[in-house]
């Protein structure tokens, strides 16, 4: 009887902290696990390569998958929270999940009601940024608030807000990964600049062969 009686409170205490662990997986949201591969992310989202958006190519292959939900057959208005979600690859692992929630379904909802509800998910806040904090914000370009934030030592889950249409959403991502992610972003827009030159002449002189290519075939077959 005396062994039985902490394995029983060790059961119910493991049953107890379950929801709990299982809260701040902040990996996961709906299907989507961060670090998945591009096949999988086509799966669950149904979509195809061709719907696979190539943001930049090198230094590092950056890709965005866009996911809707899908409609229920027989329903005109918006029936599932989330209006969509932008999928982020990194050479082809998933780094980020951006959110967007639908108006409708937060509407009238309080950053009080959102931070509750979320934290309902993910487990208490770790972080709330002050209105001053600008530097937090930097690396949504000041599109959008953070609110708050939940973390663990792998993965972040910020809510935010758009600065400009004011809707709430989710930014869950890869800690590691997105601090490699922002770095070759930031080194793919500076070769993008240093090359914008040579491809700005590149297009001016394609024209201007197409043109006089045109310019040949209808002095031929012009009549006034």
């Amino acid at each position: 009887m005396k062994t039985i009686r902490p394995l029983l409170f060790c059961l119910i205490t493991l049953l107890l902290a379950a929801p709990l662990l299982q809260a701040q997986d902040f990996s996961k949201y709906r299907n989507f696990s961060l670090g998945m591969g591009l096949p999988a992310v086509l799966k669950y989202t149904s979509q195809k390569m061709a719907d696979v958006k190539v943001i930049h190519s090198q230094p590092a292959l950056i890709q965005e998958v866009t996911w809707w939900p899908p409609s229920s057959p027989g329903t005109t208005a918006q029936s599932d929270t989330v209006r969509e979600i932008v999928l982020t690859l990194y050479n082809g692992e998933l780094y980020k999940m951006a959110v967007t929630y639908d108006r409708t379904s937060t509407e009238g909802l309080t950053t009080p009601d959102m931070m509750k509800a979320v934290t309902a998910k993910y487990g208490p806040v770790a972080n709330v940024p002050l209105a001053i904090d600008a530097a937090a914000n930097d690396r949504y370009d000041m599109s959008a608030k953070i609110i708050a934030s939940w973390e663990g030592s792998q993965y972040s889950v910020d809510l935010v807000r758009s600065a400009f249409t004011e809707d709430f959403g989710l930014m869950i991502y890869s800690k590691r990964v997105n601090a490699d992610a922002e770095l070759a972003i930031a080194e793919a827009v500076k070769l993008e600049m240093q090359e914008r030159p040579k491809r700005e002449a590149e297009r001016q002189q394609k024209e201007t062969a197409a043109l006089e290519v045109a310019r040949q075939k209808n002095r031929k077959i012009f009549q006034p």
